[in-house]
């Protein structure tokens, strides 16, 4: 007799499964409109530079991108996920400031705020969660900055999702914004870009194993050229991309 495949109850707990993986596809999507296509997380500069200038190195840019989000921006997902689970806004907000501290460049804070706002509109409607608008308000007000890792920390909590899809969609985020510049900026083609996407799914676990204890005051970014890349571009005459 052929073999049959073990199912899960077909209930309640396998629907609540499907929901949460269509939302975490959704928020993780390049096409989510919170404006990632505007930004290449340095890329534009990389490649001007000849720093990057073809699918090896290109693969070397974005696992330190995706390292670097990681150690910083990725812990603020986890707090600012905790912080909303556990009922403390001041959490939130302290890993909010903490994000913008952390980011030297003036770009850098522009495309974190800029999408995080832009996450916090639509996050709060489409949730309709208490602490989403709360935060809203607060950005709006300017007792927030509003990054986007907060953001992203703030929308999978609502959705009661668990942290790590929340890091994985962040993760995801980074790494994907810099392929879809790549493939604008560079002679690559969607094959390699893939090759590097599912070399960093690969990675995405154990990064979140390695920041998974630690707190806003570990957050830390140490990236030397990038932040002379990012000075350089400020003074670019010709931009494809806002960094």
């Amino acid at each position: 007799m052929p073999r049959r495949f073990e199912t899960r109850d077909t209930g309640a707990v396998a629907a609540a499964d499907i929901t949460r993986t269509m939302r975490l596809i959704q928020f993780a999507d390049s096409m989510f409109p919170v404006g990632a296509f505007s930004f290449s997380n340095g890329l534009e500069t990389a490649v001007s530079e000849s720093v990057v200038t073809d699918a090896a190195t290109l693969r070397e840019y974005v696992l330190t991108v995706v390292s670097q989000a990681a150690a910083c921006d990725g812990i603020a997902v986890l707090a600012a996920h905790r912080g909303v689970v556990g009922g403390d806004f001041d959490r939130v907000l302290a890993a909010d400031h903490a994000v913008l501290a952390r980011k030297l460049s003036e770009e850098a804070r522009t495309m974190s705020t800029r999408m995080g706002k832009k996450l916090a509109e639509l996050g709060s409607d489409l949730t309709g969660g208490v602490t989403f608008g709360k935060w809203l308000a607060a950005v709006k007000s300017g007792e927030a900055p509003g990054t986007y890792p907060v953001g992203v920390g703030i929308a999978f909590a609502e959705m009661n999702s668990p942290e790590q899809d929340a890091f994985a969609a962040h993760q995801y985020g980074a790494a994907t914004t810099v392929l879809g510049a790549a493939l604008r900026l560079l002679r690559v083609d969607h094959v390699a870009t893939q090759r590097i996407l599912f070399e960093v799914n690969a990675h995405t676990a154990r990064d979140y194993a390695d920041i998974a204890d630690r707190t806003i005051d570990d957050m830390s970014t140490f990236a030397p050229m990038a932040d002379i890349l990012a000075a350089v571009h400020v003074r670019a005459h010709v931009r494809m991309f806002m960094t």
